[in-house]
């Protein structure tokens, strides 16, 4: 611990603490997510320590399920986005030739496509649920880890216990698996914590614009959304969901920025 900076310990701790508050929802929530159970938009007092919002449901609870929801979708697409991208993107290097020509270019175009418009358009002619929001999501995204992965595999793959593995006569997946990938995992991590909170940012935004998480399930973008005209009024609920995943943000891009530190270069793999 005394080797972690404070503005990791920080990141950590915030991060430890969405993380398992959207594990625990169920028991850490006051109330059912859809229960009505006071007036509109009434202050935070002791009974709702958050207020209430534009229906008359506990704020806090919506909150707390909301950030289960969030996180949830988020992790998946992440899951999924670096499970597609990264592996191409090792196996891209790895093989070169036109494999690698052929999956650069087709990922160039996909990522000349505004990923919001790309979503918005495919979300409108598909049924919008949890499992379209995940492949939409991490399939859309993939991209990012693919050139990320690619450029690091890129300069491990003419090292020298490379080529050892290939006189050896291993197979690409042993190459890209047991060579290349444990070599590329410190700076694939540190993006992997990038990539979550544009997810996180990605679904708030397609909740708020109605294409999102539907009602009544709760995400934080859609609490934005269904709380934004109290705005007009001062009343602050909208305002809370967009605090958490700022801090959310915040305190993952510290853990990801540590990561990075620790690991500036390759340092020669395991032939150095």
């Amino acid at each position: 611990m005394r080797r972690i900076p404070l503005s990791a310990i920080i990141g950590l701790t915030i991060t430890a603490a969405y993380f398992l508050a959207a594990i625990f929802a169920p028991f850490l929530a006051p109330y059912g997510m859809s229960d009505v159970v006071g007036g509109v938009w009434e202050p935070s007092s002791a009974t709702y320590w958050l207020g209430t919002d534009g229906i008359g449901r506990d704020l806090l609870t919506r909150m707390i399920y909301g950030g289960q929801t969030t996180i949830a979708i988020a992790t998946a697409a992440t899951i999924l986005s670096f499970g597609t991208g990264a592996t191409l993107g090792l196996t891209a290097a790895v093989i070169g030739g036109w494999v690698d020509q052929a999956l650069s270019r087709f990922v160039d175009l996909v990522m000349s496509i505004p990923t919001l418009i790309f979503a918005l358009v495919v979300l409108s002619v598909m049924p919008v649920n949890i499992l379209t929001l995940i492949l939409v999501m991490g399939f859309l995204d993939a991209t990012r880890p693919f050139r990320v992965a690619r450029a690091v595999a890129v300069d491990i793959a003419v090292m020298d216990y490379v080529e050892a593995a290939r006189l050896r006569g291993e197979g690409r997946l042993w190459i890209i698996f047991r060579e290349v990938l444990p070599n590329a995992l410190s700076p694939l991590v540190a993006e992997m914590g990038l990539r979550f909170i544009f997810q996180v940012l990605l679904l708030s935004t397609l909740s708020f614009l109605g294409l999102g998480v539907q009602p009544p399930m709760a995400d934080w973008g859609g609490i934005v959304k269904e709380n934004k005209e109290g705005i007009v009024y001062g009343v602050t609920a909208a305002l809370y969901p967009a605090i958490a995943i700022a801090t959310l943000a915040i305190s993952v891009n510290l853990v990801a920025d540590w990561i990075l530190n620790r690991t500036t270069s390759l340092k020669g793999g395991r032939g150095g």
